[in-house]
C-alpha cells in the first residue's frame, strides 16, 4: 500500500500542476482576449481617457503628436496653467443664457460646438455667442456616427450645411474647428476634416452631465472637474446642463483660485497647425 501511495504522490502533484497551468493559461488568454477588445474598440474611434493622477494630464487613446499631424487635438501640450472651456450643444433648454452670464463675468473666452437644429432654432442665443466674443464650432448637422460615414462627399456637408447657418445669422465667416458627435472617429474622419480645412477637437476633461432628468448634484460635478483639472485642459460640458448653469460661476473661480486662466481654442488651433 505505502508503494502505491508513493507512486501515485507524484502523479497528484503532476496533475495539480497541469491544473494550476491550464488555469493560468486560461486566465492569459481571457485577459489577452479583453484587452484585445479594448484595443479594437480604441481602433474604432471611441475617444476615451485615463486618469492616472489628481491634478496631472490624462492619457488619451490618440497622442498629442497622433492627432497633430491632423492639426486635431485633445489638450495643449503645455506645463502653464491654461484652461479651454467648449461647450457641446444639442438642443436648448434654458440654461445657455446663465452659462453666458457666466463666461461674461469672468471674461472667459469658450467655444460652443453646435449641430444644425440648435443653430436654426436658438438664432439669438448664436448672435449672442459671437457678439460676446466666443467661438462658434461644428458639431454636425444632424449629429451622426461620423466614423460610419465613408465619402468626402457626405463629411463635407454635414459640417458646411452649418457652417452656412452661423454665417447667415452672424454676418461672419464660420470658424472651422469641428468635434465629432459622441466623440466617435476613425483615421479616415480625421485626414478628411484635415484635408477639407477643419480640425478636429476631442477634450481631455468631461463628466457625466447629458443626462437632462438624471443630472449629478453641484457637489459630484465639483469633485470631478476641480480634481481632474490639468494645465492645458480641453474643457468639455454640455449646455443643457442645469448642473452646469447653476455652477459655472463658482466653478471658474475655483479654477481661477487654483491659479488657472482661460484662453480661446483658436490659441490652441494655431499650437497644432504649426
Amino acid at each position: 500500500m505505502k508503494r502505491i501511495l508513493k507512486w501515485k504522490r507524484p502523479v497528484l502533484y503532476f496533475l495539480l500542476f497541469a491544473l494550476a497551468f491550464s488555469i493560468g493559461v486560461g486566465a492569459a488568454r481571457l485577459a489577452a482576449s479583453q484587452n484585445s477588445s479594448s484595443v479594437s474598440s480604441s481602433a474604432e474611434g471611441n475617444w476615451g481617457l485615463s486618469f492616472r493622477k489628481e491634478g496631472q494630464k490624462p492619457v488619451g487613446n490618440a497622442s498629442y503628436e497622433d492627432l497633430k499631424q491632423y492639426h486635431a487635438g485633445f489638450i495643449d501640450d503645455t506645463e502653464e496653467k491654461v484652461i479651454y472651456l467648449t461647450f457641446d450643444c444639442g438642443f436648448e433648454n434654458g440654461n445657455t443664457p446663465a452659462i453666458l452670464d457666466a463666461l461674461k463675468k469672468h471674461q472667459a473666452p469658450a467655444t460652443f460646438f453646435v449641430v444644425g437644429t440648435y443653430v436654426e432654432s436658438n438664432p439669438d442665443l448664436i448672435l449672442r455667442m459671437a457678439n460676446e466674443g466666443h467661438t462658434i464650432g461644428n458639431h454636425t448637422y444632424h449629429h451622426p456616427d461620423m466614423s460610419k460615414i465613408s465619402t468626402k462627399e457626405s463629411f463635407q456637408e454635414e459640417l458646411e450645411d452649418v457652417e452656412t447657418l452661423i454665417t447667415d445669422i452672424t454676418g461672419q465667416k464660420s470658424s472651422h474647428f469641428y468635434r465629432p458627435p459622441q466623440g466617435k472617429y476613425s483615421q479616415a474622419n480625421l485626414k478628411m476634416a484635415n484635408e477639407l480645412g477643419y480640425q478636429t477637437f476631442f477634450w481631455s476633461l468631461a463628466y457625466v452631465d447629458w443626462y437632462q432628468d438624471n443630472q449629478p448634484t453641484e457637489e459630484e460635478a465639483f469633485k470631478v472637474l476641480l480634481k481632474r483639472i490639468h494645465p492645458g485642459a480641453v474643457v468639455l460640458l454640455h449646455n443643457t446642463s442645469s448642473t452646469n448653469a447653476a455652477i459655472l460661476d463658482e466653478l471658474l473661480t475655483k479654477w481661477e483660485e487654483m491659479g488657472y486662466r482661460f484662453k480661446p481654442l483658436e490659441d490652441l488651433a494655431e499650437k497644432l497647425r504649426a
